[in-house]
């Protein structure tokens, strides 16, 4: 029998024992995992396989991955697990590809105990550690990468870790907490002891980490390892909980049912951050921003103390559908608590939407011109309402055809700027049809599926919206859709892109399916039937119709200007098995020719002068020097002086440095947490970045000009 191939029982039965093994292992443990979310383990571990781009396998390399990213992903800090916690489970190592199948994820739960358990043992001791005196003269420092540190061996090593990050916190809150009371030193009432305020915050940051973990489990628990096993074979694909799903669908269509208020979490009430303009909230008139939302009550029923509530779940008890009746308890910041009953509406995101404004050049950089500014913070569609035959819902597509009517309307611009500064993509629908307002016809993208099959995907339709001077605006962030977009401009010669070096290198299509079984998934349905959530994966890769993916490399701008941004970390090519840059033969396509070499060249000359010249971009420079210089140091000092001289130049280039990352303000999706401060409401802020853009724009008009002159 020695060298025989073993029979398929035998092997059968080798993994039944396998199995039995590590189910043994699990059983120890109380199992959290419902048989709902057993079910839907089991049918991510059959979809994923028979739909991912590679065509995956869930085998041992898979499963030994995935519990390296586990740890990873809950503590990548290394603050909290010990070598100890990782050994424990170390038996199941090569055993979770076959525990998935089956639907067993103990494993996952289990971990994530382990985690909440030592969370509160590291929360316990920070508690105290705040309260305690530190030395900030000596001359120590802190790890700021956990890649370069191992898990600690000991509850010593790990507290010692403790003390350093504590430290460091405590200093950072001292420092901005003194800066902050030097700037307000004109103000009557002397100033708290910055460090009286800097334990006050972090007492309260660790509480709400505490608070939120605590009540973290179930299907979350599920959507955090089943992503982790996704993104085993690319960083894109992901498990959605059904939660998740209809923030995703708020996202795409720009509407949701709620009373039109903007939350955040603060020490365990929920409060007010914003009225959303439009919403039942802002018609009622009473609620307002700071207030405290204490309780929330559906129609006749009682109200629910929601105080220490996890935000996620109070957004779901205030949302629901449009014409139903919600009782909020409130305690206003001056006055006695009050119950407020407002009737749920259709709230429209518009702060998310496509916009425009047309800017006299004149003003900003004294040279006189009219340029349409179009702002697409993401390249939105809602779904639903275009498979249902409507002809309202909501696209971008439309919403750029409206603002570049309303230009025409008011007597035409010389160029149009396009901002696609922090837009992370969309639908590829979208993209297309986008395109197609800027060129004549022919292929926008090509698209290849996992069979190696390609295929381009045209604009259709004849003739133009706009035929005019067209400049792009990129940075890192812009990704997917967006560099679509950007390549299609591009490669048609239609106009210039400008901006960071490159986009974010975003070159693969994911597509959003319901987790359900084989007989029953059709991909291309979408996610309307999302009982279990959804799987966002990678189906297919798209390519420019020059044969270049955009995959890792992005596409390069003609004109590239300084920013701190363009040297961080920040693109595909910094992912997790990221997909490598491919290229396969370019589209039948014929060029616009609004472009040229020599212009380009013309362009950049121009702006590198001016740039040479100009006191911010030097800033900036000087900005971008330094980071490089501190990038790749190990450490970080916790002598308050040297942190000190550290902030001060830091802060003296911020401005110059923040006003070269300014993209238009994106709101998040209202009844959310939104704990960021308020964004500026101007749509093209007037800074010297945005006026290098605008200076440039003119530029390439006047090369169009002169281009068309030598012509005739």
């Amino acid at each position: 029998m020695i060298g025989r191939k073993p029979s398929r029982a035998s092997s059968n039965l080798v993994l039944a024992v396998m199995l039995i093994l590590g189910i043994s292992f699990f059983a120890q443990h109380f199992s959290s995992a419902a048989p709902e979310e057993q079910q839907i383990a089991k049918l991510v571990a059959q979809i994923v396989p028979r739909y991912h781009i590679n065509q995956v396998q869930i085998n041992d390399s898979v499963s030994e991955q995935l519990f390296d990213r586990y740890f990873d992903d809950l503590d990548p800090q290394k603050l909290y697990f010990l070598q100890e916690d990782v050994d424990r489970f170390a038996k199941v190592r090569k055993m979770l590809d076959d525990a998935v199948k089956v639907g067993n994820v103990d494993f996952a739960y289990q971990v994530f105990d382990t985690y909440r358990t030592r969370l509160g043992e590291r929360y316990e001791l920070a508690d105290k550690l705040i309260d305690q005196e530190f030395d900030f003269t000596e001359d120590e420092s802190i790890v700021v990468d956990g890649d370069d540190l191992a898990w600690a061996t000991s509850t010593a090593e790990v507290n010692d870790r403790w003390r350093k990050r504590v430290k460091y916190e405590l200093l950072q809150l001292k420092l901005a907490e003194t800066a902050k009371a030097t700037d307000d030193s004109e103000e009557s009432e002397p100033a708290e002891d910055p460090m009286v305020e800097a334990r006050d915050r972090l007492h309260k940051r660790y509480r709400n980490i505490k608070r939120n973990i605590d009540q973290t489990g179930g299907l979350e628990v599920l959507e955090i390892y089943l992503t982790t096993l996704t993104n085993c074979f690319d960083p894109h694909s992901s498990y959605m909980s059904p939660d998740t799903v209809k923030d995703f669908t708020i996202q795409m269509k720009l509407s949701l049912d709620g009373i039109g208020a903007s939350l955040r979490s603060e020490d365990g009430y929920t409060i007010v951050h914003q009225i959303i303009p439009g919403g039942a909230a802002a018609e009622d008139g009473r609620l307002q921003v700071g207030d405290k939302i204490i309780g929330v009550g559906q129609a006749e029923g009682e109200i629910e103390d929601i105080v220490d509530l996890k935000l996620r779940r109070v957004v779901e008890k205030i949302r629901g559908p449009r014409g139903t009746i919600v009782r909020l308890q409130v305690k206003p910041e001056a006055g006695e608590t009050q119950v407020y009953q407002m009737v749920r509406k259709k709230i429209e995101l518009k702060e998310s939407e496509v916009k425009g404004e047309i800017i006299e050049t004149d003003a900003r950089v004294g040279r006189k011109g009219r340029v349409g500014l179009l702002s697409i913070p993401s390249f939105y569609r809602d779904f639903a309402g275009a498979s249902g035959g409507g002809q309202n819902f909501k696209s971008a597509a439309r919403d750029v055809e409206n603002v570049l009517e309303d230009f025409a309307r008011q007597g035409g611009v010389d160029a149009v700027v396009i901002d696609l500064r922090g837009n992370g993509g969309g639908s590829l629908t979208e993209a297309i049809e986008v395109s197609g307002h800027f060129i004549d016809h022919g292929p926008v993208v090509q698209v290849k599926d996992s069979d190696g099959r390609v295929r381009a995907y045209p604009d259709d339709r004849r003739g133009v919206l706009y035929s005019g001077p067209l400049v792009v605006l990129c940075n890192r962030a812009s990704a997917s859709a967006s560099e679509i977009f950007a390549g299609v401009i591009k490669d048609y010669d239609r106009g210039i892109i400008v901006g960071d070096s490159t986009t974010h290198g975003k070159g693969t299509v994911q597509n959003v399916m319901p987790v359900e079984p084989r007989e029953m998934l059709n991909i291309f349905r979408g996610n309307n039937n999302a009982n279990q959530g959804s799987l966002k994966l990678t189906i297919s890769q798209f390519y420019r119709v020059n044969g270049d993916s955009t995959q890792n490399r992005g596409v390069r701008s003609d004109v590239v200007l300084p920013s701190l941004f363009d040297h961080l970390d920040v693109g595909e090519m910094y992912l997790d098995n990221a997909l490598p840059f491919e290229h396969i033969p370019e589209a039948d396509y014929v060029a616009d020719r609004k472009i040229n070499d020599e212009i380009r060249t013309a362009l950049r000359k121009t702006s590198a002068e001016r740039i040479s010249l100009d006191e911010d971009f030097t800033k900036v420079q000087d900005a971008i020097r330094r980071y490089l210089e501190r990038k790749n140091r190990k450490t970080v000092s916790l002598n308050e002086e040297v942190l000190r001289k550290e902030r001060e130049q830091s802060e003296e280039l911020s401005e110059s440095v923040d006003e070269s990352l300014d993209p238009p303000s994106i709101d998040r999706d209202s009844d959310s947490d939104d704990s960021e401060d308020d964004k500026k409401d101007e749509l093209f802020t007037e800074n010297f970045y945005n006026d290098e853009v605008l200076d440039i724009t003119l530029d390439y008009v006047d090369a169009l000009h002169q281009m068309k002159t030598v012509q005739r």
